[in-house]
């Protein structure tokens, strides 16, 4: 994960629509071939009843067929054209984002949700919608009324006053559908949130007996956004069939008042014809803005909300490459918060470690261990203070380098869908056989995973499973200690460990210990702190004290209430 202490500089990020200028102006280019094209129909109209029935000329008849039939010939590779640059450009707007939004939410810039990501895919099914396409033809409209226009004002002013009906209808359309597609927004992405709640904790649900509870407020949610798109749906399928049936009164009123017209001796035939054809194309855009006008709403929003997001994301650029650091870690002044709170829970933190060392961190629960180590290890920018590997500050590393420098072992054992294999070298493709195998026997999974029926192909779940609690903190241990990291951070490293796990544990330390590297890692039991060079205890999010490890639980016995758990352990050291 990439620190969110590094400098950002938003200038530096191209934006994304001058990165889709080019493609839009071409598309925008082939419109207006394609709008001129358009007006064929009308043309070929006039040309059939103002010239060729008069003149009863067959020759004329098949250059004009031949003449249409190649202009809407390349008017339709034209419209393809179009289609195909917005398609491709909604993938790219796509691939765009994902490589900002995504990067995002695994670092914690952002929430974590997937909601950005179905923001994403609303834009891209936006821009690749018939609605873009109608968007670039809505400015060529004022096109066709002119043309209307020139035919006869009558044509003209009827058909003026037919596009400023649509539009009065587009306008009290936006403001119902917008209102009704926040609050299906609001409410779909409320049951998502709390269906992924329960699904995470279903072994909760299931073991306490709340499934038809869970269930029952899931479906409560349900209905509530089954409800709102509902409305949506019927708000928009009115107006759609309502500005169906007005274009088509539209265009019978414009053909009605062609042949009044034409019955008057003030326009042709032809141009009778050709005016209802001109009313239906410049009626098109309009009528296709309108039924999608809900799917637009929707992608205008969700822009806006992966603007935000953006605007809150720091600056993805790796800083410059620095040697393999040292295992050396130094705080001074730390400060740090838990992930969603804005109060610090570390206070005034300083301590180094120095190669070949282990520091244990023990203290009463909420004292601060688990928003320690993950400060430590990167996961969460330092409130104050700083910290420091090998002399330079943790953001100066590029996140592989501080991968590779630092295994970090979580509280909650997490693996990935795979193999075993795959999970222990952090899912690279191209990670060497013997080095996973070199960090398993580090970690003293090997034989667990060779006995295996299919060893290090073994696959898990979805979820990581297919392994017993300690079978998996014994491989997530193998993924920390994969690629030689000089630092190890390990959060309570022996919670689900059986007596051989434990004494395996106990090894690794000692000769990761003796190869130089450092250990820095939480502690309840004796056994673990016995293997520790250094103590620092805390409690309430500060340092009650900090040194040798005989030392420091000598000093606990004047702080009886603050550790109680760890007397026994003082009476073992």
């Amino acid at each position: 994960m990439t620190d969110t202490t590094a400098p950002t500089d938003k200038a530096t990020t191209p934006p994304l629509l001058a990165s889709c200028r080019p493609a839009l102006i071409a598309a925008a280019v082939f419109s207006a071939v394609v709008n001129l094209l358009m007006l064929s129909g009308s043309l070929f109209s006039l040309q059939i009843y103002d010239r060729v029935l008069p003149s009863r000329s067959s020759e004329t008849l098949v250059a004009l067929l031949i003449l249409v039939l190649f202009l809407y010939a390349l008017m339709a590779v034209l419209d393809l054209a179009r289609a195909t640059i917005l398609a491709r450009t909604a993938d790219h707007v796509q691939s765009r984002l994902d490589a900002r939004i995504f990067p995002s939410l695994l670092q914690g810039a952002v929430p974590q949700s997937i909601a950005p990501v179905r923001d994403i895919d609303a834009v891209r099914r936006a821009i690749a919608s018939p609605v873009a396409l109608a968007a670039m033809d809505l400015p060529w409209v004022p096109l066709y009324l002119c043309a209307l226009g020139l035919l006869h004002p009558l044509l003209g002013a009827l058909a003026l006053g037919g596009g400023a009906v649509m539009t009065a209808i587009t306008l009290v359309k936006q403001r119902q559908i917008h209102a009704l597609g926040q609050l299906a927004a609001a409410e779909d992405h409320a049951s998502d949130r709390r269906g992924q709640v329960f699904l995470s904790q279903s072994d909760i649900v299931n073991a306490l007996g709340m499934r038809d509870t869970a269930v029952s407020h899931w479906q409560t949610h349900r209905q509530r956004a089954a409800l709102a798109e509902a409305r949506l749906s019927d708000r928009g399928a009115f107006a759609t069939v309502l500005t169906r049936t007005i274009r088509l009164i539209l265009q019978s009123a414009m053909l009605a008042l062609g042949a009044w017209l034409s019955l008057r001796g003030q326009v042709s035939g032809g141009a009778m014809v050709a005016s209802s054809i001109l009313m239906g194309r410049a009626l098109a855009p309009v009528e296709t803005l309108i039924g999608g006008w809900s799917l637009a709403d929707r992608a205008l929003g969700a822009y806006r909300r992966l603007r935000s997001h953006l605007e809150r994301a720091p600056d993805l650029t790796a800083p410059m490459d620095l040697p393999a650091p040292e295992a050396r870690l130094g705080v001074s002044g730390l400060a740090g918060a838990a992930p969603g709170r804005g109060i610090p829970t570390l206070r005034n933190i300083s301590f180094q470690v120095e190669p070949g060392q282990i520091l244990g961190i023990i203290g009463p629960s909420g004292a601060g261990k688990t928003c320690l180590v993950r400060t430590l290890a990167g996961l969460s920018a330092p409130v104050g203070g700083w910290v420091k590997l090998d002399q330079a500050h943790l953001h100066h590393y590029a996140p592989g380098a501080r991968a590779a420098a630092i295994g970090y072992l979580p509280q909650k054992t997490c693996l990935f869908e795979g193999t075993i294999a795959e999970n222990i070298a952090r899912l690279q493709k191209d990670a060497a056989p013997t080095a996973i195998v070199r960090a398993a026997r580090l970690a003293g999974a090997h034989q667990m995973i060779v006995a295996l029926t299919d060893g290090y192909d073994t696959r898990l779940s979805p979820d990581g499973g297919g392994l017993s609690g300690g079978q998996a903190q014994r491989v997530s241990l193998a993924r920390a200690l994969f690629g030689n990291p000089a630092l190890l951070i390990l959060d309570e490293p022996d919670s689900a460990l059986d007596a051989e796990g434990a004494l395996a544990l106990g090894q690794m330390l000692r000769r990761h210990r003796a190869a130089g590297g450092s250990v820095i890692l939480t502690a309840h039991r004796q056994a673990l702190i016995g293997t520790c060079d250094l103590l620092l205890a805390l409690d309430g999010g500060t340092a009650r004290a900090f040194g040798p490890r005989d030392e420091v639980l000598r000093s606990l016995g004047a702080l009886p209430r603050a550790l109680p758990a760890f007397a026994t352990a003082r009476v073992s050291a």
